[in-house]
């Protein structure tokens, strides 16, 4: 490039150096103007890290810090603008992150509480009695109760598994689209149960997390478990064709 076509370039950055040099100066000279672009920086590094920020309660958090910063930049510049903006966004993101924060403790006490999720259920439910050899449901029934195995023994007749007092059952087919029993349930012994209807349960999944995480972790571990026989029973199949073959 020729020293023409530099010139304008040359002059810009410049223009640009002394306007930075300026402007620092006039940051430094004054401990009220330094403090109040020291806190504009850290709001808006905070919004920055908002931005990045992928759950909520640290999103909030930050949004209050860079209020924060940018009220006492508003003050000490003074910009009434800036200063109006973040006193009217401060108390709504301090209220937002209160509230995320207390979901967010009210979950994790839902997820500690979930396995004791039958105790206070208990209420919700009406006991039935049935004797040894006798039928709950069976494969094929619609599905309108959730159950609570009190007393005695139970048997899943197509899966030979054996359940065990305190045991909560039923629930694959109440949140299945066709809403019919997948397996039989009988008696080995005299039982008591304790059932609830499905409007019930559907309630309180959606009033209660803790009934809602049991829920969730019964669901993934009977689905586990059906991935398991699956699995091994196609292993099983494998292997009695190879014995065919040889």
């Amino acid at each position: 490039m020729t020293t023409a076509e530099t010139e304008p370039l040359n002059e810009w950055i410049s223009q640009a150096s002394s306007i930075s040099s300026a402007w620092v100066a006039a940051v430094l000279a004054s401990p009220q103007q330094t403090l109040a672009h020291l806190a504009a920086a850290v709001g808006i590094g905070m919004v920055m890290a908002g931005a990045l920020a992928r759950t909520m309660t640290p999103l909030r958090w930050l949004a209050v810090g860079s209020n924060v910063g940018l009220m006492i930049y508003g003050a000490l510049r003074p910009s009434p603008i800036t200063f109006c903006v973040a006193a009217v966004l401060l108390p709504v993101n301090i209220y937002r992150a209160i509230e995320v924060t207390k979901l967010t403790r009210r979950v994790h006490r839902a997820e500690a509480a979930a396995d004791h999720a039958g105790l206070w259920l208990k209420p919700y439910m009406k006991a039935k009695k049935l004797k040894a050899g006798q039928t709950l449901f069976s494969k094929g029934d619609p599905a309108e109760h959730l159950f609570l195995l009190v007393e005695g023994q139970m048997e899943l007749v197509e899966l030979g598994k054996v359940l065990e007092p305190g045991r909560i059952f039923g629930e694959i087919a109440l949140f299945s689209p066709d809403r019919i029993r997948t397996t039989t349930v009988r008696c080995v012994t005299a039982c008591t149960v304790l059932r609830i209807h499905d409007s019930t349960v559907r309630q309180l999944y959606y009033q209660d997390p803790a009934f809602g995480f049991h829920l969730i972790d019964l669901l993934a571990r009977r689905l586990s478990g059906d991935v398991q026989r699956a699995q091994a029973q196609l292993r099983e199949a494998k292997g009695e064709l190879a014995g065919q073959k040889k």
